[in-house]
């Protein structure tokens, strides 16, 4: 048996003084058993991104587990990393509350005297700054293949992930090896990213579906969480860390998009998982009032597919279709 201990933390305040809270479970080892001084620390977190809801349920069903669990550490769970786009089941906040950062997953480790995502970050930092390991628990679209992603280059964070279990991997390169979006979308203030310059391992699952409790990604959460905390020692019982035999790829590299708004109709034989090679049909986007096929798009390099915009109405330069490059299993990543 572990201790339990649910703590509310204020992690700002709202305009007419309401404290903007969550709450803070930590598992220690058995007062009676080990010290949890000296065993690992790992930080666990979902519903940064509020829609992304199935992360919540892992912690959930996560919770009698390690209560029952024999700890060798300590592991602290976040259901709800962000209640502001929670409530309003966004991905980032309304511009009213924070305008200059409304994504929390881009200015990790935060600010306590900044925009109100910066203090909610410096809040949770006080206990993901001092953790051995981070999983931040993420919800992709129902159209997007479960995956985990990790910093390219970095050995620790590729071994958690690979414990975590997904079938893909995806690595991103960061700084100046990374792609233009690095920049632009502000990706080193990510909480993994961050984490990782600070020298914890993280890695961010993204498990199929948002907005709706979908059984089979709660269930691949739990089973990837439970192998990452074996993984990072925390966790001290029978069960164990299968070897993984995926795929690894890059990330923010293949992405088919549109070039003009309209309806998009994927290609009837394009799922997420197949392989493609460049050039393959993968859709189209035509004029909903002229029927004018406006493009055939093609699949831009060889590749997996690891999402398909199923949400047929488009606009100029959404993501129609995610093909991530793969990695070959000898090559150094560190480019």
């Amino acid at each position: 048996m572990a201790d339990h201990e649910a703590e509310r933390v204020t992690l700002a305040r709202l305009p007419s003084g309401v404290p903007l809270q969550t709450t803070v479970h930590t598992y220690t080892p058995d007062a009676d058993g080990d010290d949890a001084d000296d065993g690992p620390t790992v930080y666990v977190q979902a519903a940064q991104h509020g829609r992304e809801i199935n992360g919540t349920a892992v912690c959930r069903r996560l919770h009698d587990d390690l209560r029952d669990a024999d700890l060798a550490g300590t592991v602290h769970v976040v259901p709800v990393a962000d209640p502001l786009t929670f409530d309003t089941v966004s991905y980032t906040t309304p511009e009213a509350y924070d305008s200059v950062n409304p994504n929390m997953n881009r200015c990790w480790p935060g600010d306590a005297d900044g925009t109100l995502h910066e203090r909610m970050a410096a809040t949770l930092w006080a206990y993901a700054g001092d953790a051995d390991y981070i999983v931040d628990l993420h919800t992709g679209s129902r159209d997007m293949l479960t995956h985990t992603v990790y910093l390219r280059g970095d050995e620790a964070c590729r071994a958690l992930a690979e414990a975590f279990g997904t079938d893909l991997l995806l690595a991103e390169t960061a700084g100046d090896d990374a792609d233009d979006e690095w920049a632009s979308r502000n990706f080193g203030g990510k909480l993994r990213v961050a984490a990782t310059m600070e020298g914890i391992p993280s890695i961010t699952p993204e498990l199929a579906h948002n907005k709706e409790l979908v059984d089979d990604a709660i269930e691949t959460g739990v089973a990837g969480t439970k192998h990452a905390l074996r993984h990072a020692g925390a966790l001290d019982d029978d069960g164990d860390v299968p070897d993984w035999d995926g795929a690894r790829a890059r990330n923010h590299l293949g992405r088919v998009t549109a070039d003009d708004s309209g309806l998009f109709r994927a290609a009837a034989d394009l799922a997420v998982g197949d392989e493609v090679v460049e050039g393959k049909y993968v859709g189209e986007v035509y004029d909903p009032t002229t029927y004018e096929v406006l493009q055939e798009a093609t699949a831009d390099r060889s590749g997996v597919v690891y999402s398909v915009a199923r949400e047929a109405t488009v606009t100029a330069g959404q993501t129609l279709v995610g093909i991530a490059i793969r990695l070959d299993d000898d090559e150094n990543e560190i480019e």
